[in-house]
């Protein structure tokens, strides 16, 4: 049994990352303002340096907000036929606020699923 778990049982990544708390101990916070991490978990001390979501929470936050705006602009578009301006006044905020909300949570999740599985850069094996 690694050290980790002798000391910090499992924690669930997808309810810790949409909390925005830490892989490890699940209570300490890995944020340091909206999505900026923290250096290390003020709870146990983990160093969030492993820690590398990269462009994965923002293909999901494209998919996820794309086709909740779109389809509802197209849908309101089609049945109610508003004018341009009204569209834009909808439209615009809810995916501004969709993305920023969306991009947490999910680069939070990305970030303690990473933790569970022990990801890292692929490599190849010379062995």
């Amino acid at each position: 049994m690694t050290e980790d778990r002798a000391h910090y049982p499992p924690v669930d990544p997808v309810a810790s990352g949409l909390k925005g708390h830490c892989p490890r101990c699940g209570q300490g916070k890995l944020f340091d303002g909206f999505i900026k991490l923290k250096p290390a978990c003020s709870n146990c001390e983990l160093d969030y340096g492993f820690a590398d979501s990269g462009d994965g929470p923002v293909v999901f936050v494209i998919l996820i907000v794309g086709f909740i705006v779109v389809g509802s602009a197209l849908w309101m578009e089609v049945n109610v036929n508003p004018p341009l301006w009204l569209h834009f006044l909808l439209w615009i905020p809810l995916a501004t606020v969709l993305t920023l909300v969306t991009m947490r949570m999910l680069k939070g999740v990305l970030i303690n699923l990473q933790f569970r599985n022990n990801a890292r850069s692929g490599e190849i094996d010379r062995g």
